[in-house]
């Protein structure tokens, strides 16, 4: 069915993530646990029609046979939070436009690997047909379990136990933000009911920019670019050029859901996502104790991240996109006693697996303003390495992507044959202390080249033309 992408399901309200499939969803997910009556959390975000999907999600899993729990509108890291130690579904599109809308899955905190997707999408293309009749003919996501099985309904407040939680945790890092003046930009989205209220808590003065929730997101954009973020930027420029301590130490921006976060300097300029990540990396590799601390990335981040984390004592492991969780599952797995995941994150996202298993913009809020109050931003970027990076789009087909993709795996190591080349999720090239890589967009049509480099422009040319031409040959 093809139904799942990178991070749940997305799409447009009236043709996709329609209440007809947030039902049938529900169903499935009700159906496809191994528990006999599974309780699921279910929250959703501040869009339009967020209400309506949401109970209609409720509808499909108390009709399956599961109790379901109500929270509202909540940041996804909080209903992760709430569905510990039990399952939940997220209505969100994240950053998407507000017409569009989304499920995310989880279990036990944590999103639903490939399998358990597969599940669920597989429930709802079976057909169950005993009797030739009508009703016998129909999907079994379709059909209700009997009428004296059908689950309970709750409601409940997980705010401000997720509050609570991520405040403790950040705790443990960095040090007390005493008066730390902090820009935050919630972009009219979840953020604004738990990053200010969380770094007041820890001590830091906070001026929230699109601070209240409104599924029109008139504010901005929801997805938190340089370009939807140039208010935050100008506030927190304007700031520094206001005279002796008016200045903001850092300014962040969210998404729609809270799951990512954007950080700004204190002159208002946009601190690459890579180098928010070495440097979060860095300071929980450096904060284990454990014997082998991993590192958990995608191959799209920059080798700054190796870098770092190789100088505090540890080592890197790459999963593919949207796949974090699977590749701390894999760490875990292939190591030894001494193997501890201290960190993992792919640009803007970031899990830390001390507090739990799912993305949280919230929590790296939280404890990179802890690590700037103790050290300052400037000084915990000195020691990375910043090359120039690009990323470009080649135009290709979604019907020729498999076999572009089968020829650069050949292709692209002969037109670089001094490169190390990886070819496990897509085609990573180590170029002269540099970095590509090419792989296809699961969403558009198009193949993502992906380049660090002292001459950036001239190795992304190079890789470029290779990948043209491998989709010219696939057509």
């Amino acid at each position: 069915m093809d139904l799942f992408g990178t991070a749940g399901i997305r799409g447009d309200t009236r043709d996709r993530v329609t209440p007809t499939l947030a039902l049938r969803v529900g169903r499935a997910a009700a159906h496809e646990t191994d528990a006999a009556a599974p309780t699921f959390v279910v929250g959703r975000d501040g869009r339009e029609t967020g209400s309506a999907l949401a109970s209609a999600v409720a509808a499909g899993l108390q009709s399956g046979g599961a109790s379901v729990v109500r929270v509202g509108r909540v940041p996804t890291p909080a209903l992760a939070f709430a569905a510990r130690g039990r399952h939940g579904i997220m209505v969100t599109a994240s950053h998407n436009p507000p017409a569009d809308n989304g499920l995310k899955l989880f279990r036990d905190g944590e999103e639903y690997d490939s399998d358990a997707e597969g599940a669920v999408e597989r429930f709802l293309a079976a057909e169950r047909g005993t009797g030739g009749g009508a009703a016998d003919a129909a999907p079994a996501s379709d059909r209700p379990v009997g009428w004296d099985e059908w689950g309970d309904v709750e409601h409940a407040a997980v705010l401000p136990d997720y509050r609570r939680a991520v405040i403790d945790y950040a705790r443990d890092h960095g040090t007390p933000l005493d008066g730390l003046r902090v820009a935050a930009d919630a972009g009219n989205g979840m953020a604004a009911r738990a990053a200010p209220a969380v770094l007041r808590e820890l001590g830091a003065e906070v001026v929230t920019l699109n601070g209240n929730v409104d599924g029109h997101f008139p504010g901005r954009e929801s997805k938190p670019t340089p370009e939807s973020l140039a208010d935050l930027r100008a506030f927190v420029a304007d700031a520094a050029s206001g005279g002796e301590g008016a200045g903001f130490a850092l300014g962040m921006g969210h998404d729609g859901d809270a799951d990512r976060i954007v950080v700004v300097d204190d002159d208002g300029d946009v601190v690459h996502e890579d180098t928010v990540l070495a440097v979060l990396a860095e300071h929980f590799t450096r904060a284990s104790d454990a014997g082998d601390p991993v590192v958990v990335t995608t191959p799209n981040s920059s080798a700054r991240v190796d870098e770092r984390v190789a100088a505090a004592g540890g080592r890197v492991e790459r999963v593919r996109l949207g796949a974090l969780h699977e590749g701390i599952a894999a760490a875990r797995s292939e190591g030894d006693s001494e193997t501890v995941v201290v960190f993992a994150g792919e640009p803007w996202k970031h899990i830390h697996p001390d507090l739990g298993p799912w993305i949280d913009g919230v929590a790296s809020a939280a404890v990179l303003a802890r690590l700037v109050a103790a050290e300052g931003l400037d000084a915990l970027r000195a020691p990375i390495t910043e090359r120039p990076y690009r990323k470009v789009s080649v135009d290709c087909p979604d019907d020729r992507k498999a076999a572009a993709m089968s020829t650069l795996e050949t292709a692209l190591p002969a037109a670089f044959p001094d490169a190390a080349t990886d070819t496990e999720h897509g085609v990573r090239l180590e170029v002269d202390g540099g970095w590509t890589l090419v792989r296809p967009s699961g969403t558009e049509p198009y193949v993502r080249v992906y380049a660090e480099h002292d001459d950036v422009d001239a190795l992304v040319e190079r890789v470029v033309a290779v990948v043209e031409d491998a989709v010219d040959d696939a057509g």
